[in-house]
């Protein structure tokens, strides 16, 4: 089936849609409410330091399991490869009738409006955990390269991967086994009643004082988490000025830097996936077939090792699991992007992705509604107030439950609109025009035979 039939209905500012990226779209914002309902319904800090401060009975330990291998970090991953693809689309498109300059304006515009949407969910929202500024700047980062062969695009976009692997082998792991038998071998000095030289005598000093600051560093991680479960179960005053705390201390630690470059490293990624036909489901069904085998064997793998190094007692480190996490989160993807491509190419599977083309096409509203229903209305002390009485079993199943319902109201959704209400705003200021709401008579698109092993679904 052609690339045609792949188009969903066009936005009404004319963008066609392809549906098996929709589809991708729809399950990866879907997806990342799971990662999310934890911070909104318990403490934000225990997802960096003790995350079975949420519970941690059997039940828990499976849907924390499931959550880890399956779902870690793959959602933003997924996003992140189709805003790539996005990029390609939409420039391409009006390159033939824009200068460089034009369509690079026009992107930066589009994109720095985005920025604007996160800064007010961030804000005004109170969601800490918002990817939509940090899209909004790296899609600046990635639109530099654009215009790059596919294959200098992949080894630009794996330079995180591979620099916290390097790095963080070096730092993370080498340096500290290093510190550990230097420290044991002057131990054993001191012990025979050896003398030990003035650089020995620093390295003591300089282990014992790492130890204090790590000593410090967990306890005012659980001091943190103390004040954080004692504010956001109070009233509406302690709620929001625990957000505005917890947001302006993430933002301190300059930790958006990696986010910026950890989505801008991605998206280039994604658009070469997208120019090599990838992600639109342009290859062989063989294809999809291998690269889902070899991607989740190797991200299932690397998932686990680093599920129990994570859950090893404390004092077993150090360990080389995490950092092999951005290697692990790309191939945990990539076995996602194979899966939804081989079901595409079926009926049985055509008609089971079919629903998620709606959640893509209404992704924006869909990740807003998200943060109102969980961080404003199930969660918070005045409303109904579930804050902390949720473990990992319950929030997991919840978050599927609002999943349902947001899937259901997408569908009901474009059944009658064109776009989505928060897509509406943005692409109405991008356009600087208010666009249309409701339905157009539209011409169907000339059959098209295409190549073969395209997605089965129109």
């Amino acid at each position: 089936m052609s690339e045609l039939a792949m188009t969903t209905a066009a936005e009404p500012d004319g963008a066609p849609r392809i549906a098996v990226l929709d589809i991708m779209r729809g399950i990866a914002i879907l997806g990342i409410l799971f990662m999310n309902i934890n911070d909104m319904g318990a403490s934000l800090y225990a997802s960096f330091d003790d995350f079975r401060h949420l519970g941690w009975s059997a039940t828990d330990q499976v849907a924390w399991w499931l959550r880890q291998v399956l779902a870690d970090g793959t959602a933003r991953c997924l996003l992140e490869m189709l805003f790539g693809a996005g990029m390609v689309i939409l420039t391409d498109r009006v390159a033939t009738k824009a200068s460089g300059w034009a369509i690079m304006g026009r992107y930066y515009v589009r994109n720095l409006i985005l920025f604007g949407f996160g800064l007010v969910h961030i804000f005004i929202l109170l969601w800490p955990g918002d990817i939509l500024h940090t899209y909004g700047i790296a899609a600046l980062v990635a639109f530099l390269f654009r215009r790059l062969r596919p294959r200098w695009l992949i080894v630009i976009g794996l330079s995180l991967a591979v620099l916290s692997l390097t790095l963080g082998g070096y730092f993370g792991y080498y340096q500290t086994l290093q510190t550990r038998a230097q420290v044991a071998a002057i131990a054993a000095k001191v012990t025979a009643g050896k003398p030990i030289s003035a650089a020995e005598k620093k390295t003591i000093a300089n282990d014992a004082e790492a130890k204090k600051e790590r000593a410090r560093t967990k306890a005012k991680s659980q001091a943190d988490i103390a004040a954080e479960d004692a504010a956001r179960t109070g009233t509406f005053m302690t709620w929001a000025a625990m957000q505005w705390h917890v947001i302006l201390d993430l933002e301190s630690n300059f930790l958006e830097i990696l986010f910026v470059w950890e989505a801008s490293s991605v998206m280039l990624i994604g658009a070469a996936l997208y120019k090599l036909g990838v992600l639109q489901g342009r290859r062989s069904r063989h294809f999809y077939l291998w690269l889902t085998a070899i991607a989740y064997a190797v991200g299932i793998s690397l998932r686990i090792w680093g599920g129990l190094a994570l859950t090893a007692p404390p004092g077993t480190g150090p360990h080389l699991a995490p950092m092999a996490y951005e290697g692990a989160r790309l191939a945990m993807t990539l076995g996602h992007v194979g899966l939804i491509n081989l079901l595409a190419m079926s009926g049985f599977g055509a008609a089971l992705l079919r629903p998620f083309v709606a959640a893509g096409r209404t992704a924006l509203t869909i990740y807003i509604a998200q943060t109102m229903i969980c961080l404003w209305v199930l969660y918070p002390p005045f409303m109904l107030g579930l804050y902390g009485k949720m473990t990992w079993g319950p929030l997991m199943v919840t978050a599927f439950i609002i999943n349902v319902f947001l899937l259901i109201g997408a569908n009901l959704w474009v059944k009658r609109y064109d776009i989505a209400p928060v897509e509406w705003a943005w692409r109405s200021l991008v356009e600087g025009r208010v666009l249309p709401w409701r339905k157009r008579p539209r011409v169907a698109p000339p059959p098209d035979s295409g190549p073969a092993g395209a997605p089965a679904i129109a």
